[in-house]
């Protein structure tokens, strides 16, 4: 025992001056020794623990307070402006653009004023039409009935709805002496009695056309000279008539090809030169009969309204339905029936204002 006892204080001597474990590991490991507490000598006095500082609000009784580090202020990063984000597209249907585009070379407001033509009245009463300035009679409130379908289809197609080009009207039959030209007629004269609306009635019948002569108007050039010349106006060959808001269009002189040029690029042209920046302008053609001669099938495809007059007792179903494939090229085709003599109804239009048959 005593031997041990002398061997542990002889070690105890021979480690004096010599460095410790934990400072022979840092030196072995690179370890920063001033990161390390000091290691007090063996046998040394104890050195004072350093202060201890609280680390969120308070110190202790023993602690000696550390000024907080000063922190330069951060500048708050800057908000992003707002920018309106464009609202999603949806998927609807494109609506056409509002009626009467500007068109090259047409005024802003075009107006069919030059020499007024009188309209013969007297042949008008002699023909049975409708008299302008006359009395109510009976087929004066028929018509009034007939154009106001029209006229609604107009409006709508003028708004972007319905079928393009409403405001022209196409007045057919399906063979000659049915009332073809007997309608287109009274049709203009009784839209011209409207307070908004103004009528063009064009002759489309090349072959035999009849619109100047039951008005007792000059002949002229008219849309086809316009067609075929492309240095003729055709609002230069415009009629004015004596009856407000009645223009006539002569269908001008045969060209032998009548069909080929109303099926040119040119004729689109011309009749938008009829209608442009005049939204009040009804036009309303007086074409060949369907079934005898060809311009019909090509003018149906220009207009956006069809009147196909049908004469009682006298119109085949089969020619009708044939007639009305060749207008095929308009979406809109109404049936006017003619040279009725008894309404199943009683209609006695004209009767209550003291016109009688």
């Amino acid at each position: 025992m005593t031997e041990d006892r002398d061997e542990i204080a002889a070690a105890k001597a021979a480690s004096k001056g010599r460095p410790s474990l934990i400072e022979r590991a840092a030196g072995r490991f690179g370890l920063d020794p001033f990161s390390l507490p000091p290691t007090p000598p063996l046998g040394g006095a104890v050195p004072p623990a350093a202060p201890i500082v609280t680390p969120v609000t308070g110190t202790s009784p023993e602690t000696v307070p550390q000024p907080e580090p000063t922190r330069e202020p951060v500048a708050a990063a800057p908000e992003p402006a707002f920018e309106p984000q464009p609202e999603p597209e949806t998927e609807s249907q494109p609506e056409r653009a509002p009626f009467a585009p500007p068109i090259e070379g047409i005024p802003a407001k075009q107006v069919f004023r030059r020499v007024i033509h009188q309209v013969d009245r007297k042949r008008l009463r002699d023909l049975c039409l409708i008299e302008p300035e006359g009395p109510v009679t009976s087929l004066l409130e028929e018509f009034r009935i007939v154009k106001r379908q029209l006229l609604l289809t107009a409006a709508e197609s003028r708004k972007g709805r319905g079928p393009d080009h409403g405001e022209r009207i196409l007045i057919c039959s399906a063979h000659p002496g049915e009332g073809k030209t007997f309608t287109a007629v009274n049709l203009a004269l009784s839209i011209a009695s409207e307070k908004d609306n103004e009528v063009l009635l064009v002759d489309a019948d090349f072959a035999k056309p009849s619109v100047l002569s039951t008005l007792g108007l000059p002949g002229g050039s008219g849309l086809m000279d316009a067609l075929v010349d492309p240095a003729i106006a055709v609002e230069d060959c415009i009629l004015a008539t004596d009856v407000p808001g009645l223009f006539v269009l002569p269908a001008g002189n045969p060209s032998g090809q009548d069909t080929e040029y109303l099926a040119s690029a040119r004729t689109q042209r011309v009749l938008d030169r009829l209608t442009a920046q005049a939204p009040s302008r009804i036009v309303i053609f007086d074409s060949p009969p369907a079934l005898a001669a060809s311009p019909a099938s090509e003018l149906a495809m220009h207009v956006g309204q069809a009147l196909m007059v049908v004469r009682a007792d006298r119109t085949g179903e089969a020619a009708l339905r044939d007639a009305v494939n060749i207008l095929a090229g308009c979406e809109d085709i109404k049936l006017l029936l003619n040279g009725t003599r008894f309404s199943p109804t009683g209609r006695r239009f004209g009767t209550y204002y003291g016109y009688k048959d």
